[in-house]
């Protein structure tokens, strides 16, 4: 039997290439939660923020973490990068943001089609699940694989002014991340409450 898998004509881009894109955009203050793994050691590599949130030692949370920062902040914009292994762990949350629908979310989904921190076994994305697909019938209706690094750029600047949440899938190679975030809970929970402005320095 012929197996039916969505097509997708989007070019495999380089997931640090990609996150400095999206840092090289951003102009007033965004938060950016990166997920664990590669996505947040390459956020890392992109340019370090203060209004970044590195993800350590929990799978699927950095959309969770990312809406709770959307709601707590609405007239911030806030981006999420997560890695399509994380987000299988955790689709409930996109029927969550769907239905809380916060104006400034924007989610980045990096599929390698492989859990590439843990010896790289393949994910159900690598095969069978569209995650995009998975998004829009959760009810973000505003969702969609990036074509190339153009219209990752283009997604991205459309984001920046969307009134609602939004999604955007991003095919990348297997490339390891290009740096190792500083692995300290607290520095990083401090640093990240000062760059949203909720925490005065001591």
């Amino acid at each position: 039997m012929k197996e039916n898998h969505p097509a997708r004509n989007t070019k495999v881009m380089n997931r640090f290439d990609v996150t400095s894109r999206l840092i090289a955009r951003l102009k007033n203050e965004e938060a950016v939660i990166g997920g664990i793994g590669n996505t947040n050691f390459d956020l890392w590599a992109a340019g370090h923020r203060p209004q970044n949130f590195y993800m350590l030692g929990s799978m699927g949370l950095a959309f969770p973490i990312a809406l709770g920062v959307a709601l707590a902040q609405p007239n911030r914009r806030v981006f999420a990068l997560e890695g399509d292994g994380s987000l299988l762990m955790q689709l409930g949350c996109l029927s969550t943001i769907a239905t809380l629908k916060p104006e400034n979310l924007t989610m980045v989904v990096m599929d390698n089609g492989i859990y590439q921190i843990t010896g790289a076994q393949p994910t159900p994305a690598a095969r069978v699940a569209d995650l995009v697909a998975i998004a829009v019938s959760s009810g973000l209706v505003n969702s969609a694989w990036a074509a190339d690094e153009e219209d990752f750029e283009r997604l991205i600047d459309q984001s920046l002014s969307a009134s609602g949440p939004m999604l955007i899938g991003v095919r990348i190679d297997d490339r390891p991340g290009t740096a190792t975030t500083r692995r300290d809970p607290v520095q990083i929970r401090e640093r990240f409450m000062l760059g949203l402005g909720v925490r005065e320095p001591l």
